[in-house]
């Protein structure tokens, strides 16, 4: 059996989420296709992302208290289940949003299990025997071998860390809907997951356009490498795909959006506000042909893909580093929005 000690830093309730409390943590039932992780980073716990904040708050709902957040999660492999194929003990491996789905449906089976029907998030879920989710902010994680991405040389944990949510999240799409040399696309918000989409947009060879209504972030935008900032003139009919990681729903020119893509453009939404889109019509998808969609983290081979990206050209996310005690202040100051771009979480639980 395991010797790693299950701890983490969990929110006690909705109304508490400014302080954190250390609390022992029970992993998920050992299967033989599990890994275990000593944890050294996470984006909670090497990062803090924005849905931190959203089910601490539970702006998205009611969740299971105490509860652990960070979905985010580097570190060091400290036991292999023997079914498992493409880690060993030693290795250095992350956890993304997802842990778990059923492994044999449709999209499990091509590379799809991102979207797997009964996909298990990573903390305020539920396992199939009952078993509550319990995130990154912690000292150690359990997970289905599916769940857990191999890190190339080249990329270091905490910048790893950062990107199995964040920028996985936007690299999926961009991959998708075929972000390259020729396309022009839009990165709307720029923020922890939006500056992923210059950084990536640009390394696939696509020029780049990054939409902020903060200007403050305009030198920013410009040292990422976006090749355009200023929207004075119109850019009606230009964009081959927009990318919104926008998580507040009010006020959003999703109308204005939709007009600037190219004939069957494709605006994708990764961004998850806790209030509905604003209201379209059929006339707004009408003149160009236009898709509307959304997008769900990326699969383990676009995490391979994506990490391996980051390795051949360098890429570098733009993060601040804290150790894992402060989570709480981290927690405090991304809902002020007091963050450039991501945060990432130490570990310090020893």
């Amino acid at each position: 059996m395991s010797q790693v000690e299950f701890k983490g830093y969990a929110a006690l309730d909705g109304q508490s989420w400014g302080g954190l409390k250390v609390i022992d943590i029970k992993p998920k039932t050992w299967k033989e296709t599990d890994v275990e992780i000593t944890i050294t980073h996470c984006g909670r716990v090497a990062r803090v992302c924005g849905s931190d904040v959203h089910t601490i708050t539970e702006g998205w709902g009611k969740v299971p208290f105490p509860l652990v957040v960070g979905h985010e999660i580097v570190g060091k492999v400290t036991r292999v289940g023997s079914e498992v194929k493409d880690l060993k003990v030693g290795d250095r491996a992350g956890v993304g949003a997802l842990i778990g789905g059923c492994y044999s449906c449709r999209a499990c089976r091509s590379d799809n299990e991102n979207y797997c029907p009964r996909s298990v998030l990573t903390y305020a879920d539920r396992y199939p025997d009952g078993m509550v989710t319990q995130g990154g902010y912690a000292s150690a994680i359990r997970a289905h071998e599916q769940f857990v991405f191999p890190i190339p040389d080249g990329v270091e944990s905490r910048d790893a860390a950062s990107m199995l949510c964040g920028g996985l999240t936007i690299y999926s799409p961009l991959k998708r809907n075929g972000a390259g040399p020729g396309k022009k696309v839009g990165i709307v918000g720029i923020g922890g997951i939006g500056h992923y989409g210059i950084l990536f947009g640009k390394a696939m060879g696509a020029e780049v356009y990054a939409f902020t209504h903060d200007e403050s972030k305009v030198e920013d935008i410009k040292k990422m490498g976006a090749d355009h900032g200023d929207f004075a003139k119109p850019l009606a009919r230009t964009l081959d795909l927009i990318i919104s990681t926008r998580d507040v729903a009010e006020g959003m020119p999703l109308q204005q959006y939709l007009s600037m893509l190219w004939v069957h453009g494709k605006f994708i939404t990764v961004g998850l506000p806790d209030g509905p889109l604003p209201q379209l019509s059929a006339f707004d998808l009408n003149p160009n042909g236009c898709f509307l969609g959304g997008s769900r983290v990326g699969s383990k081979r676009e995490a391979a893909e994506m990490l391996g990206l980051a390795a051949e050209k360098g890429i570098r996310p733009w993060i601040e580093e804290m150790p894992m005690r402060e989570a709480a202040q981290a927690i405090q100051r991304l809902k002020r929005n007091d963050v450039r771009y991501r945060f990432v979480l130490t570990q310090d639980l020893v």
